[in-house]
């Protein structure tokens, strides 16, 4: 057992087993008072039995101060309300007694003789009002005058029965009491009332002086319990911190055996050079004499700047030493930082197989990170060439100084790739931007000789050391590769890009900075990278293909372009979700009568789904808009569709599938310019007037398609010539970063940035406020109104009389060469000839005829009867059943729409 020279090695006994402290008691730094600075401490740390009673005082006196505080402030507020309740009973009760009172009341002008004396009582007596006023609660008087006149706020009705009403309220002045008494005449009948009132607060202001005492007795309390608890700590570590002989010897032995047992030297330095302790190790590190210990450290044969470190006492942190052919790590640091004798204490490492171990180490390391940021970096998108491009910037510049990824083209539109055919360079990155290799998007075709052929071919990765004794790869192109060479890249590896049994195309990592060619070892790496990244971006071509799929199946179910109308000038918009596609649609449908109905809705979800749910919404829009019904009646036809797919798609586990769906459908009539709308939990258009006021009209919302058993509500308003009506879908005011309410104001800032615009022009600054790549799908639709004038529109009221059709034909025979349409006159009369004799013969009247000059000339007869006419083909000896026949064949189109007073028969023929 080493021991240190000149140190006692015994104490007076004590019982083993004994607490003792963590230092002899001599070495303790000690005040001027002879305690230790650590008393303190320990007795509020609340560790030892002193702290945890220095807590407890603590939490006695705290809960002690806040009972106090509590039962103070409530006796004060009690205090408060009691005596502003005397003081605003008296002086009510004073001023409906006072002389004069009572005249006043029963006087013409009752204010002008009580406003000053209830003014003054006011401010002599200091509360906050006094109130006079009628049995009706009418005031005549009160501090503020805008107030005369106007009804009392409070209880009358025990003050009107001759008694007395105290109220605690809280007014526009904060929390008061308000006391309302009658004023009665020498009858004792009650001719007015009078209320005084006064706030809590001016009557309040003892717990302001008595605050300070209650806080000045608790920093009493809690410093004596904390001198208290400093004491009784004193006294217990006074009492425990000396060590028996025995458990001295023990520790002596304990330390001892843990320094020899220790795989690290130690060594323990005197103030004055001289080597007091060492232990084994650091023997054999060192290779010291024997009797190394109290020889000066400057004798025991050690290398200058090793023994000089020892010597110096110096503080160091793992300073490498070659101590003859050992690399030792030394750590050293003096004894006498805290009041320790004086000298140095240092440590010896041997690190000369640690480096070599270090280095193979570091070199793992730096693959395993690679790896891991393999996984985390590559596949952040479901893009091919964004995946692709991940993959060579993560191998550049840690793995390879160019790394370059070439797919098959079938692969970068999502298709399977197809051996033999060329690639296409897809992503490259370098530590410098001028390497002379294929540019990204360069078409390739390796020659059978190159080692990307071979890769290709036999699907396994080639290794060139040396590329200027490759022919195979110079062979690809002369001059680039004389060029490459010129670059000063030298090395290669080709890894085939691998998914299961597909081959998608090759990496290719090219060395130029550092001289050493690959190696096995970094083809293993390159492999293991390679792999990683043939799932991402096989993952992002099977994603290509079915995206493109789906965004082709909904482009094809999407109108391509507008039908041709002339009630409105229109702009629409559809941006796809970024991820995905929808089920947002809108359409532009024409009606009879010059009438365009607009429609734009979206189906819950995205994918194939939404899409092919989509078409089928649009085509029955496109059927139900065809019979002419009302918006409300056309939603509740898509609703019961909407809910008869939902359970023909429900799956055969019985979970329903919920397909849902939202609509707006809107249809404008530019002869009365009156627009009729319906939604189904769709978001509510935007009107923008001529003058640049924007609106977002309140439209009853309906509940979305598919849930049933509700109705759809119709709004009808009248548009100004001129104006743009909006339609959208969410994707356009909602997103993950903002809701809809946010997005609606945006929205409307956007409008109000375009006063009198086209609509195409406002199709483009609404979406210049979104971002690039929407989360939803975006559907827009800007609609510009236009009138169809009394110059083109004609009409004339026809009596129940056969005789009457040819004053109608000659009517509109005039009209028509009013127009310069000569050219219809014939078969206009006849049409006109047909429907209105129907009209007489089989409906009810009024009858009218109307005839409107748009795109094409629209004849209408309508009358209040509900029969529609049909069309069919008339037996040699029927009497009638032609004249139907005969209009469809001269008209370009014919049919009914009904109206709430009756139906209206049309046909229009092309202009010439």
């Amino acid at each position: 057992m080493v021991r240190l020279p000149g140190r006692p090695v015994t104490r007076p006994p004590r019982p083993f087993g004994h607490p003792r402290a963590p230092h002899s008691p001599s070495r303790d730094a000690r005040g001027a008072d002879g305690s230790r600075p650590g008393v303190l401490r320990s007795a509020v740390t609340g560790r030892s039995v002193a702290g945890q009673v220095f807590l407890l005082q603590v939490v006695i006196v705290l809960l002690l101060v806040v009972a106090a505080v509590v039962a103070q402030v409530l006796q004060v507020r009690h205090d408060s309300d009691v005596e502003a309740t005397n003081r605003s009973l008296a002086v009510a009760e004073t001023f409906a007694n006072a002389p004069g009172t009572v005249a006043a009341l029963r006087s013409p002008d009752p204010t002008a003789v009580l406003q000053p004396r209830a003014e003054a009582a006011r401010e002599a007596t200091g509360v906050d009002f006094v109130v006079v006023m009628n049995t009706d609660g009418i005031r005549y008087t009160h501090p503020k005058p805008d107030r005369i006149g106007k009804k009392f706020v409070g209880t009358l009705a025990p003050a009107l029965a001759g008694g007395t009403v105290t109220e605690h309220i809280t007014g526009t002045i904060g929390p008061l009491v308000q006391v309302v008494v009658p004023v009665k005449d020498p009858g004792g009948k009650v001719v007015g009332l009078v209320s005084a009132g006064i706030t809590t607060a001016r009557v309040g202001g003892a717990a302001d002086r008595q605050l300070p005492l209650l806080l000045a007795a608790a920093a009493a309390a809690l410093a004596l319990a904390t001198a208290g608890t400093a004491l009784v700590s004193r006294r217990l570590l006074r009492q425990t911190h000396g060590l028996g002989p025995y458990e001295m010897t023990r520790m002596y032995e304990h330390h001892d055996a843990v320094l020899h047992a220790v795989r690290e030297g130690v060594l323990i330095v005197g103030g004055d050079g001289r080597l007091l302790l060492a232990n084994d190790e650091a023997h054999r590190l060192l290779d010291l004499p024997a009797d190394a210990e109290r020889r000066h450290v400057l004798e025991l044969g050690l290398d200058d700047e090793t023994a000089g470190l020892l010597a110096s006492g110096r503080v160091a942190t793992d300073e490498v030493h070659l101590v003859k052919d050992r690399l030792l790590a030394i750590n050293q640091r003096p004894t006498d930082l805290r009041g320790g004798p004086p000298g140095s204490v240092t440590t010896l490492r041997d690190s000369t197989e640690l480096r070599a171990l270090s280095g193979r180490a570091e070199v793992a390391r730096e693959r395993l990170n690679m790896l891991y940021d393999a996984g985390v970096g590559i596949g952040t998108s479901l893009d091919v060439t964004r995946t692709a491009q991940e993959l060579a910037e993560l191998a550049v510049p840690r793995f390879a100084d160019f790394a370059t990824v070439d797919l098959f083209d079938a692969v970068l539109s999502g298709e399977e790739p197809r051996p033999g055919t060329a690639l296409r360079r897809a992503a490259c990155a370098g530590v410098r931007k001028d390497a002379p290799l294929y540019p990204i998007g360069e078409r390739i075709r390796f020659v059978a000789t190159s080692p990307q052929a071979r890769a290709l071919t036999t699907g396994q990765s080639v290794v060139v050391e040396r590329l200027r004794d490759e022919p195979g790869w110079r062979a690809q192109d002369l001059e680039r590769t004389d060029q490459v060479l010129a670059y000063g890249i030298h090395s290669l590896i080709t890894v085939p890009l691998r998914a299961g049994s597909l081959v998608l195309g090759v990496a290719n990592f090219w060395r130029a900075e550092k001289p050493q060619p690959f190696d096995t070892e970094e083809l293993a790496l390159a492999e293991e990278l390679v792999a990683r990244a043939a799932v991402s971006i096989d993952n992002a071509r099977r994603y290509t293909r079915e995206h493109s799929m789906a965004v082709t199946l909904q482009r094809s179910l999407l109108p391509r372009s507008l039908p041709e109308q002339g009630a409105l000038e229109i702009a629409y918009r559809y941006l796809p979700a970024q991820a995905g596609v929808g089920g947002d649609w809108f359409d532009v449908l024409p009606l009879s009568g010059a009438r365009v109905a607009l429609v734009v809705g979206d189906v819950v979800g995205h994918g194939l789904h939404a899409a092919a749910t989509m078409g089928r919404l649009r085509t029955a829009v496109h059927n139900f808009s065809s019979l002419d019904l009302p918006p409300d009646e056309l939603l509740g036809l898509l609703d019961e569709l909407v809910g008869r797919i939902d359970q023909d798609e429900t799956p055969a586990t019985g979970a329903a599938v919920v397909t849902g769906a939202t609509c707006l459908y809107a249809i404008y009539d530019p002869v009365t310019r009156r627009c009729t709308m319906a939604r189904a939990g769709h978001p509510p258009p935007a009107l923008v007037r001529p003058d640049g006021e924007v609106e977002f009209l309140d439209l009853p919302a309906g509940p979305p398609l598919g849930l049933g058993g509700l109705p759809f509500e119709t709004a009808e308003l009248e548009l100004p010539e001129g104006s743009r009506l909006v339609l959208y879908t969410d994707g356009l005011v909602e997103d993950r970063v903002r809701d809809i309410d946010e997005g609606l104001g945006l929205l409307c800032d956007a409008l109000r940035r375009t006063p009198g615009a086209s609509p195409e022009d406002t199709c483009r600054t609404v979406l210049d406020r979104l971002p690039a790549r929407p989360s939803d799908d975006v559907a827009l639709i800007v609609a510009r109104t236009r009138v169809l004038g009394d110059d083109r529109v004609a009409q004339w009221q026809v009596p129940t009389d056969p005789a009457a059709v040819s004053e109608v034909r000659a009517s509109v025979t005039r009209r028509l060469a009013d127009w310069g349409l000569e050219e219809l006159a014939f078969t206009t009369e006849l049409i006109l000839s047909e429907l209105v004799t129907n009209a007489i013969r089989y409906g009810r009247g009024p009858i009218e005829v109307r005839l409107l000059r748009d795109r094409t000339l629209i004849c209408e007869v309508s009358d209040s009867s509900t029969t529609s006419p049909h069309l069919r083909y008339a037996a040699s000896t029927d009497e009638g059943g032609r004249g139907l026949f005969l209009v469809a064949q001269l008209a370009e189109r014919w049919g009914t729409r009904y109206t709430p007073h009756g139906k209206v028969i049309w046909a229009e023929q092309p202009l010439p």
